[in-house]
C-alpha cells in the first residue's frame, strides 16, 4: 500500500478580482513506501502549499490526502515536518527541544530522554545535547530539527527547503547525512526544493510543477547508495538539464 496518496486535490484562496485564486488544481500524486520524492518548480507554483496540506497544516477545497489509505484530519505523529527555519525553542537545549516534541506525542519522561539522545546521535550531535540553540551553527540547528522530526518515528518525513539557508559546504554535508539516515531507516520523504542538483542527487523521483499543476514526474535511475562523485557524471548532468528545461519553459509551451 502506498504511504502517501493525494487524490484530486484542489486548493484556492480568496482573490479581489476573481472569486477564487486556484493554487492547486486537481493534483494527483502517490509516494510509495520508503520512496524519496522531490518537488521542484518556479516560485509560486504551489509546491510548499502542497507539502503544508500533506502535513495537515492547511485545509483544502476538495480532494483527499491519505496515509496508508486513511484520510488525514490534520497534523499527526505519522508525519514529521522540517522547514527551512529551524523552529527550535531558544529557552530549551538541543535535547530538551526533542524531548518537548516527544512528550507532546505521548511519550513518558524516561522514554523522551532516551529517544532524544538516540536521535541526536543519529544526526551526529550526541555531544551537543546540552547546548542552547544560540550556541549552535545553522547546520547544527537543522540537524536538531531533523532529529526532532524523526524522534517520534513518523512514517513520512515532509521537508520544505530544509537546507535553503545553509552555505554550500554545509548544505552538501546535510544532503549526505540525510541520505545516510534515509538509507538506514527507510521512510517516505517528500522534499520541496528550488535546487535542481539537490533534487537529482537525493531523489528516486522528481515531481516538476508548473503553477497549480504537475507538469512531469521523472524517475531518477541512479545507483544507490550515491557517492558525491555521481554529480559529475554525464547521466546526472542530463537529468539536471532536463529538469531545468522543464521548469524554464514558457507557460504556454509547458
Amino acid at each position: 500500500m502506498a504511504t502517501l496518496t493525494i487524490n484530486h486535490l484542489i486548493k484556492s484562496y480568496p482573490a479581489k478580482k476573481r472569486e477564487r485564486n486556484v493554487v492547486l488544481d486537481n493534483i494527483n500524486l502517490t509516494l510509495a513506501n520508503n520512496e524519496f520524492v522531490s518537488i521542484v518548480g518556479a516560485s509560486g507554483c504551489g509546491k510548499s502549499t502542497l507539502l503544508s496540506i500533506a502535513a495537515g497544516l492547511e485545509d483544502f477545497d476538495s480532494g483527499d490526502v491519505l496515509v496508508d489509505g486513511s484520510s488525514i484530519k490534520g497534523p499527526g505523529i505519522d508525519r514529521g515536518v522540517v522547514f527551512q527555519s529551524y523552529t527550535l525553542l531558544p529557552w530549551l537545549t538541543a535535547r530538551q527541544n526533542i524531548e518537548f516534541a516527544l512528550k507532546a506525542a505521548g511519550y513518558n519522561h524516561s522514554e523522551s530522554i532516551e529517544l532524544a539522545q538516540q536521535h541526536l546521535e543519529l544526526v551526529k550531535l550526541g555531544n551537543a545535547a546540552d547546548k542552547w540553540p544560540a550556541e549552535l551553527s545553522g547546520g547544527m540547528k537543522q540537524r536538531v530539527a531533523i532529529a526532532r522530526a524523526l524522534s517520534y518515528r513518523p512514517k513520512i518525513l515532509l521537508m520544505d527547503e530544509p537546507f535553503g539557508a545553509l552555505d554550500a559546504m554545509t548544505r552538501q554535508q546535510m544532503q549526505q547525512l540525510l541520505l545516510e539516515i534515509w538509507e538506514k531507516h527507510r521512510l517516505t520523504v517528500m522534499f520541496v526544493t528550488h535546487d535542481i542538483e539537490e533534487a537529482v542527487y537525493l531523489s528516486d523521483r522528481i515531481v516538476i510543477m508548473k503553477p497549480g499543476a504537475i507538469d512531469e514526474t521523472l524517475d531518477v535511475d541512479l545507483e544507490r547508495p550515491r557517492p558525491l562523485s555521481i554529480t559529475r557524471t554525464n547521466e546526472f548532468a542530463e537529468l539536471q538539464q532536463h529538469v531545468y528545461d522543464r521548469i524554464s519553459q514558457p507557460l504556454e509551451m509547458a
